[in-house]
């Protein structure tokens, strides 16, 4: 949805249906910088054969950044007041440290919570993917403006930038669970948060098997017929094969409720599922990419899982 409004699926009847997640940026509701796209229409032909994250049951979009390869682009600056952005978080990070992306790496949703090393002029930042730029372009990323402030001077407005997906990036905790307001035993909606890599799956066990949710482009993962009272067993797998199962948790809509488990790393009791062969098209080469910073935490290694990726479906996207 490029107005960032939150579809609903049908309800059943004596059901609430779900209000409205307030705070989600709306493609016309500003005036944006409209800045010269020299250069970009190279860009684009590359970014056409990216890889497309598996996003659950929901349809392959076009891809976000995955994996550690370098991308070129060019960045410019917003702020969300706050807000919590097209990814439904409750509010913006507390460093103030986000960005928004163009719709074919938004991704209807996959790339939310993954993060980007963006450097530019005067340095790297990492960034939260929280947020959707519906006019921006392939490469355009609109940071938030304590992000692009780290990387270059704000009066400059644009610059050209270079930027990665982070790889298992530090994560603050254990993972977090929202019930999404109106959800009840008929009507299944949660979104899942402090998992640092984009998330593929995400499952609910039911009566001894696992029922896969489907990916909304505002980032609940739903089961529109429901997964009964609760509490509800939750299975998450990203997009590098990490997966962790967490328990006890309530349907207790509009609560963040914090998890045991962590995704990854230290203190994680986690299953790390083979890569599947990737389906995609071949990618055009790209360039050696810079040393990451001295402070990053993530930089992969040989022994850093490949992501579970497959070919963007033909005319799957707006």
């Amino acid at each position: 949805m490029t107005d960032g409004s939150a579809p609903h699926p049908p309800i059943p009847a004596g059901a609430e249906r779900p209000p409205a997640v307030p705070g989600r940026r709306r493609a016309p509701a500003r005036a944006r910088r409209r800045l010269a796209a020299a250069g970009l229409a190279a860009l684009a032909a590359v970014v056409a054969v990216t890889l497309a994250v598996r996003g659950g049951a929901a349809p392959a979009c076009a891809a976000p950044p995955v994996g550690a390869a370098p991308h070129t682009g060019k960045a410019t600056f917003y702020d969300s007041k706050g807000a919590g952005g097209n990814c439904s978080r409750p509010a913006a990070p507390t460093n103030r440290l986000y960005v928004a992306l163009g719709p074919s790496e938004y991704a209807a949703g996959a790339s939310c919570g993954g993060f980007l090393d963006v450097t530019g002029p005067r340095g790297t930042v990492r960034v939260l993917v929280m947020d959707q730029c519906p006019e921006c372009a392939p490469g355009h990323l609109d940071l938030s403006a304590e992000a692009f402030a780290r990387i270059a001077d704000p009066v400059q407005g644009v610059v050209r930038v270079t930027y990665r997906a982070v790889v298992d990036p530090a994560l603050p905790g254990p993972l977090t669970f929202r019930i999404k307001e109106g959800a009840s035993q008929w009507w299944f909606a949660v979104l899942v948060g402090d998992h640092g890599n984009p998330l593929r799956s995400v499952e609910v066990r039911q009566n001894g098997s696992w029922r896969a949710a489907d990916r909304e482009d505002y980032n609940y993962w739903l089961i529109p017929s429901g997964a009964g009272p609760g509490p509800y067993t939750i299975r998450v797998t990203d997009v590098y094969g990490h997966r962790a199962t967490a328990t006890g948790i309530r349907m207790a809509p509009g609560q963040v409720q914090r998890s045991t488990v962590r995704m990854y790393g230290a203190g994680a009791v986690t299953t790390t599922r083979p890569a599947k062969p990737s389906r995609s098209p071949s990618v055009r080469p790209t360039s050696a990419s810079p040393s990451p910073p001295p402070s990053s935490p993530s930089a992969p290694t040989p022994s850093t899982p490949t992501p579970v990726v497959e070919a963007a479906a033909p005319g799957a996207c707006a």
